[in-house]
């Protein structure tokens, strides 16, 4: 996966934009609680499917901060931490045709945070709902194996 998305990155001068059609680079928040019980996420609203939050770098180069701000943008969450300035998991997945924009990859860098449960969340735009989840019952919501290896290294399960 790491050698795949820096050879996009180095083929594709404008893998920042959404304008790159084969795809683009993305960035990504995995949100914890202190404790590791429990896990932020969104029920994306185009894809239909329980996610991390996260989104378009549109050109800004510091895939950190994009997840930091999407993070925020998309919860409503103030007091985010950063665990690691390293990246958490990197994927690369498939975003499906929608309306005028084709089919393409996402080349997405994730990063953990940690949040307190008692913030008051607020859903944005690009979600149907929000809520903490017991990282044992993420793949009953999402058995995709992205969200597997997520929680599997933040039980410190590096399979």
């Amino acid at each position: 996966m790491t050698a795949d998305t820096l050879r996009f990155a180095a083929t594709h001068d404008d893998c920042l934009l959404r304008s790159c059609v084969p795809g683009h680079l993305t960035g990504s928040a995995w949100i914890v609680t202190p404790d590791r019980a429990h896990v932020l996420l969104t029920h994306h609203r185009k894809l239909d499917k329980w996610l991390q939050l996260g989104g378009h770098a549109d050109g800004d180069g510091d895939l950190l901060a994009v997840a930091l701000r999407e993070a925020r943008e998309e919860s409503g969450l103030t007091r985010l931490r950063v665990v690691s300035a390293e990246i958490f998991d990197l994927d690369r997945h498939w975003i499906p045709p929608r309306k005028v924009d084709p089919g393409h990859f996402h080349y997405d860098l994730r990063f953990i945070f940690e949040a307190d449960r008692d913030e008051p969340l607020a859903i944005s735009s690009e979600s149907k709902d929000l809520a903490w989840v017991e990282l044992g019952r993420v793949l009953a919501l999402n058995p995709e194996e992205s969200m597997a290896r997520m929680v599997r290294k933040t039980l410190g399960d590096r399979r």
